[in-house]
């Protein structure tokens, strides 16, 4: 009886531990970008198995994420997007990443936006 007991104890304690490992966090940041080509690449970037969801309006210049907080954090999914050339609200695209995307996506220093 008494090991039935440890058994389902554990195997509770196994649960909840699992369940913590899977939490959910939603977020929004602000993201620089300006067309739909930049949109693709936003959310692109952002199709790992951590990340449940992610939608950039264009308008807005927002993205909403949902994602595996145990596995990632929200600072380095704004690193993941600053990598690939859009600034975010904490980091801002390396200058020589962002001078590589195509010219309808410049945002910075007065470029044309649609």
């Amino acid at each position: 009886m008494k090991k039935t007991i440890l058994i389902a104890i554990a195997l509770f304690m196994n649960t909840v531990l699992s369940a913590q490992d899977n939490k959910v966090t939603e977020a929004k940041f602000n993201v620089d970008g300006v067309c739909g080509m930049c949109k693709s690449r936003i959310e692109k970037v952002l199709k790992i198995e951590e990340v449940k969801l992610a939608k950039w309006d264009k308008g807005a210049k927002i993205v909403k994420v949902a994602f595996l907080s145990s596995k990632i954090t929200l600072d380095s999914l704004q690193r993941r997007i600053a990598s690939i050339g859009h600034d975010t609200e904490k980091f801002k695209a390396p200058d020589s990443v962002y001078a590589n995307l195509p010219k309808c996506c410049l945002y910075r220093d007065g470029q044309p936006t649609h």
